[in-house]
């Protein structure tokens, strides 16, 4: 059985004392095993990077920005490829896989531009004979610490930046579906990046321990649930390094009474069923204002009659199984208990059907579920399930959908379908949210901006990729400088003046 290594310093492991099973989601098969690796191996990762930064930190901004060129074409030809293995261990199906590779992608080309992101500023004579100019250095070894959702994109999200400017990696992907995280260090590897400045080290929490611990781990890259977020911002900054650590969602889309019900109600099934609902902004919860709820639920139930959910590789799925069995199982339980919280269970995903007949397998299936009736205070509303389970929450007005919105714990994505721009505008003034849709189900920014919820979405103050990327992965640094002239020097205690 194949075994998922390490790749370390440029070189890939050949054997591990611990390994963990990585499933076929689609057969419930295991058909890869993957290295666990030790707080001794971590460490030699770690060691990798630290050793790799002087060289790296001192390589042109041209010859960085080459690699990143280089690095989006072998993407751009191999993306099938690259889609194949992330639906052999994630399931999503191919068509989903390839369009995380080209978001993906969107970040390789905003580092690309890192000679423009990298520019500091300057002033001259700020005090006779004075200039001053400020830098971006690079902060050290980052630890990038990534889900299994999006083994490709987000990875990406993280490496891509930190290594523009100037950084060294150790990757630690999720255990579930790791292949793609080598994959994409051999992508490095092959558009001319050198060994130790991307590290892939595989494994569960004896590795993230290990990377939050080090002294020679400067900053810290996370996406996943919020308990684990938030865990991890307080072990790690406790120990001084930098963290962004973006958590869980239960992203709200609010449908007005004069949207277009067709419109809202395809971009509903699309963005909460996509991927199985395995993503951090799908659409989990439908606000229904007013009277528009009755139309909505018959449109939403009409469209998904002949979904079909199958194999991620044939091409006529729609939707794929979820990660492992033990998830699949957890997401139908909010399915079981809802008509006990005083829910009204329209769509049962639990039964397994799918354009009418029950799927027959031995993988992580489920099927799609819609519940109305849902209220704050039931497990289904507040909890982030993280499957193809939709809540419809009615309302009678605008002010109550910002209200319960803003009252949520969670802060990362919502969206609002109307064709009135005023209420568009006010939307998007009043919601307490990071992330926000006009008639867009799911607001993901593109890679020349960056991705990042509030509240309990994020713990750190920097949001992820674009922009904000760059001011996380580098320290700012500004120098004063006065060259010697014909005026006599002068010994002066006061304190130094700009006049």
């Amino acid at each position: 059985m194949t075994l998922i290594p390490h790749y370390i310093d440029g070189v890939e492991g050949a054997e591990a004392a611990k390994t963990l099973p990585v499933y076929n989601p689609a057969t419930g098969e295991t058909h890869r095993r993957v290295a666990v690796a030790t707080a001794e191996e971590t460490e030699r990762a770690i060691a990798a990077a630290k050793a790799a930064m002087p060289a790296w930190r001192a390589t042109s901004l041209i010859k960085r920005a080459d690699v990143f060129f280089r690095l989006r074409q072998i993407l751009a030809d191999r993306t099938p490829e690259l889609a194949a293995i992330v639906t052999s261990e994630h399931g999503k199906v191919l068509s989903d896989a390839a369009g995380e590779v080209s978001r993906g992608i969107e970040n390789v080309e905003f580092a690309a531009g890192l000679t423009h992101l990298l520019k500091g500023e300057r002033a001259e004579q700020v005090a006779r004979g004075v200039d001053v100019h400020s830098v971006k250095q690079p902060v050290g070894v980052v630890a990038c610490i990534t889900p299994f959702n999006f083994p490709v994109m987000v990875p990406l999200w993280m490496v891509a930046s930190a290594i523009a400017c100037g950084n060294t990696v150790v990757l630690k992907p999720s255990e579930k579906d790791p292949s793609a995280a080598i994959w994409l260090a051999k992508a490095f590897t092959d558009a001319g990046l050198p060994d130790g400045v991307l590290n892939v080290i595989n494994g569960d929490k004896t590795a993230v321990d290990a990377l939050l611990d080090s002294p020679d781990v400067k900053a810290v890259s996370f996406v996943g649930s919020t308990p684990i977020a938030k865990s991890i911002y307080k072990r790690a900054s406790a120990n001084g390094k930098r963290v962004q650590a973006l958590g869980g969602a239960k992203n709200h889309m609010v449908v007005m009474p004069d949207a277009d019900i067709d419109a809202a109600a395809a971009a509903a099934v699309s963005a909460a069923y996509g991927s199985a609902g395995e993503r951090c902004m799908a659409i989990s919860v439908l606000v229904a204002v007013g009277d528009v709820a009755e139309p909505l639920i018959a449109s939403i139930s009409e469209k998904v009659q002949n979904l079909r959910i199958g194999d991620g590789t044939d091409a006529a799925s729609e939707m794929g199984p979820l990660i492992t069995r033990e998830h699949r199982d957890r997401v139908e339980s909010y399915v079981t208990g809802a008509e006990a919280e005083g829910a009204t269970v329209l769509i049962d995903g639990t039964q397994r059907i799918a354009a009418g007949q029950r799927i027959e397998s031995d993988g992580f299936f489920t099927g799609i579920s819609l519940i109305d009736h849902v209220k704050p205070g039931m497990k289904l509303y507040e909890d982030e399930i993280f499957g193809p389970v939709l809540g419809i929450v009615r309302v009678g007005s605008y002010a109550e959908a910002v209200e319960l919105i803003n009252a949520h714990q969670f802060g990362n994505g919502t969206a609002i379908f109307t064709r009135d721009g005023g209420t568009a505008r006010q939307f998007e003034f009043d919601i307490e949210v990071g992330m926000v849709g006009v008639n867009v189900p799911i607001p993901v920014p593109v890679g020349a901006f960056s991705f990042g919820g509030w509240k309990t979405s994020l713990f750190g103050d920097s949001h992820i990729y674009g922009p904000e990327s760059i001011h996380f992965y580098t320290r700012s640094k500004v120098v004063t400088t006065r060259w010697p002239d014909h005026t006599p020097a002068q010994v002066d205690l006061g304190f130094p003046s700009n006049h």
